[in-house]
């Protein structure tokens, strides 16, 4: 009686499978099976943000043991071995029906699996031991496949209509950031945004993105990024504070991501007060923000190293002699250049120091430099780019200047 919105192709599965299967190997993980916890991984690999666990045999195909909602994912995934289950302890038993075992070596998604449940499946599954397969999972969800590309296309399309076309129209300043805040969210949604953003690291959580005006975008942040922002209360620190208005002679900073069908673009857009002149402190720390980007994303090519590309960045800021706020004012300031990003806005690799694996065509990357000015807030940029073999393209637009409100 029911029909799925949008069900992944078979083929589109098996070559995810396989692909993971393969960084598996090349990382010399001996290990005979994997198990995946996390949803979000457990929707790439299958199609459907299915609760329960996906066990993947290194022979064979792969099995989810289903906690709630059998009837959903069979409607929106091509997997055909599916089994409810309520206990690690029946997994023996389960995976014998497929006609597999529990190998003495798992794999195991650990930054899947709170410290509770690793206890409970150590308590339940006492024989095996567990390796880590995260790194391969990084590395496997890092280059897109045609049918993800697609996705992320559209989704940057609709970002940058969003934050340079339609969004101009909506606010000005002596708006509050709140304020502002809503705007987004009516342009956002008229634009098709899902309304969920997902990041994947510990702790980490986003709603929204940061609306910071005026030094609000220098405010001492918790969240891992440049753009400092008052937010919407010590409880809440996302969007902007309903206290905090837009003066007419301070820039709009907006780090606010788009997400659609699952899928998430990133960009900064800076906006200026039509009547304001801005110091030429201003002007420089942007237009530098720009060349950096272009330098940057002129070497998104294929064999590339993401430390290369942040040291890169670093020595044109000192040259410049803006190293003080470049990515950051003070505490704000962060490590890196910019990130990956697909189904969760921090994916692997970010472009910082000690990260050598080599760039591959077809992953897709955030390149967000960035400069806080005291006093006056930040300026700069950032965009989603494609890696090929002539350079990054960008997905997100192709003007980068301020826009005048």
């Amino acid at each position: 009686m029911f029909e799925s919105l949008e069900k992944l192709p078979l083929e589109e599965m098996q070559s995810r499978v396989k692909a993971f299967k393969n960084n598996i190997i090349a990382g010399g993980l001996d290990c005979g099976a994997v198990m995946i916890f996390s949803r979000l991984n457990i929707y790439y690999f299958t199609g459907s943000f299915g609760n329960g666990l996906l066990w993947i045999p290194m022979q064979g195909e792969p099995v989810f043991l289903c906690r709630k909602g059998l009837q959903r994912f069979s409607l929106e995934s091509p997997l055909e071995r599916v089994v409810a289950f309520r206990s690690f302890g029946q997994l023996p038993d389960l995976l014998s029906d497929f006609g597999l075992s529990v190998p003495d070596r798992v794999g195991a998604e650990k930054m899947g699996l709170p410290w509770a449940l690793a206890e409970s499946l150590q308590k339940r599954l006492s024989g095996p031991l567990f390796a880590s397969v995260d790194q391969a999972l990084a590395l496997t969800r890092m280059v897109k496949t045609p049918w993800e590309a697609e996705k992320m296309l559209l989704c940057g399309q609709r970002h940058h209509q969003a934050l340079y076309h339609v969004l101009p129209g909506m606010i000005t300043p002596g708006m509050t950031e709140r304020d502002i805040s809503m705007k987004v969210w009516e342009c956002f949604f008229q634009l098709g945004h899902q309304g969920l953003m997902r990041m994947q690291n510990y702790g980490e959580e986003i709603f929204l993105g940061h609306v910071a005006a005026g030094d609000s975008a220098n405010y001492p942040s918790v969240f891992n990024g440049p753009v400092g922002l008052r937010g919407e209360h010590p409880a809440i620190t996302q969007m902007g504070y309903a206290g905090k208005v837009w003066q007419e002679d301070e820039p709009l900073t907006l780090d606010c991501g788009f997400a659609l069908e699952g899928y998430q673009t990133d960009k900064t857009q800076v906006y200026l007060p039509r009547s304001w002149s801005p110091p030429e402190q201003v002007i420089q720390a942007h237009e530098l923000c720009i060349r950096i980007q272009e330098e940057i994303s002129s070497r998104l090519r294929p064999g590339c190293k993401p430390s290369e590309l942040y040291l890169m960045a670093i020595e044109m800021a000192e040259k410049e002699n803006m190293s003080e706020g470049f990515m950051g004012l003070g505490g704000n300031k962060v490590p890196f250049l910019g990130h990956g990003i697909g189904l969760a806005v921090d994916e692997f690799p970010p472009l910082a120091k000690g990260f050598d694996h080599p760039l591959q065509e077809n992953m897709f990357l955030a390149v967000e430099p960035k400069i806080g000015i005291p006093g006056k807030g930040m300026v700069g940029v950032e965009n989603t780019f494609r890696v090929t073999p002539q350079g990054g393209t960008c997905i997100t637009g192709d003007n980068f200047d301020p826009v005048r409100i």
